[in-house]
């Protein structure tokens, strides 16, 4: 890249400022990432529509006696793929294999959660997580386009999930009530929120072009675990 190209870059459609790489692949690459995870959030609402809306695979998540097996296996097969995908994750195709694999078994854990709740509450918490989701993009954006650096929330965001993750074993072993869920799940999802500007932030300056598949399970967790949270606390409300 030439000075005049680096040059075009700083002073012309930078996302950040002293923005050395190239805007066009850079947005490119951000254009990649929303794209993947466009599609697994499509494929995980079809999944919960399917668990939803489908009497025998609501009835079968509520009633059926297998149900916590298949939730279990599809945990452990969700962590097995994460662990292929570390080895994996530049090698093409079986990198996007495996992210449709995780993507498989991050939908059949939402279905299940999905499940045992009301119908217009899934709805509601799907429409606030969007609405969320949406302003803490256009935020984090904006932001960085003005100098702000949000990797000071890394040390932060990994200490709090340590603490929500105490939290949860202690409601799991001494159940603290619907007040003690809501707590849980109201801090959760502040997490999240912080977790999704966090990565954004990451998506747009430091990820490399070869880190999409890595991009998009961030953000895609980010958005499935902020749901998840904000359904739990609309549960208990």
């Amino acid at each position: 890249m030439g000075k005049g190209d680096i040059e075009a870059g700083i002073h012309h459609g930078g996302l950040y400022p002293s923005m050395i790489e190239s805007p066009e692949l850079r947005w490119g690459f951000i254009r990649k990432v929303y794209t993947i995870v466009s599609i697994q959030l499509l494929c995980t609402a079809a999944f919960a529509s399917l668990f939803v809306f489908f009497p025998p695979a609501r009835e079968f998540v509520r009633y059926n006696q297998l149900r916590l097996i298949v939730l279990i296996v599809a945990v452990i097969f969700t962590i097995i793929v994460l662990f292929a995908l570390s080895k994996y994750y530049n090698k093409h195709p079986v990198n996007l294999i495996l992210l449709g694999l995780y993507t498989l078994c991050m939908s059949v854990s939402v279905g299940f959660v999905c499940a045992l709740s009301k119908a217009m509450i899934v709805l509601e918490a799907a429409l606030l997580t969007g609405v969320v989701v949406l302003c803490l993009t256009l935020y984090t954006f904006w932001g960085v386009k003005r100098g702000k650096d949000f990797s000071f929330l890394g040390p932060f965001l990994f200490a709090s999930l340590m603490v929500l993750l105490t939290f949860g074993l202690i409601q799991m072993f001494f159940p603290l009530g619907p007040i003690g869920r809501m707590v849980y799940s109201g801090l959760g999802a502040l997490l999240m929120c912080g977790f999704i500007v966090y990565d954004t932030c990451d998506l747009i300056k430091r990820y490399s072009y070869d880190d999409y598949i890595w991009a998009a399970i961030s953000i895609y967790g980010d958005i499935i675990n902020l749901f998840i949270y904000i359904l739990t606390f609309l549960n208990d409300l």
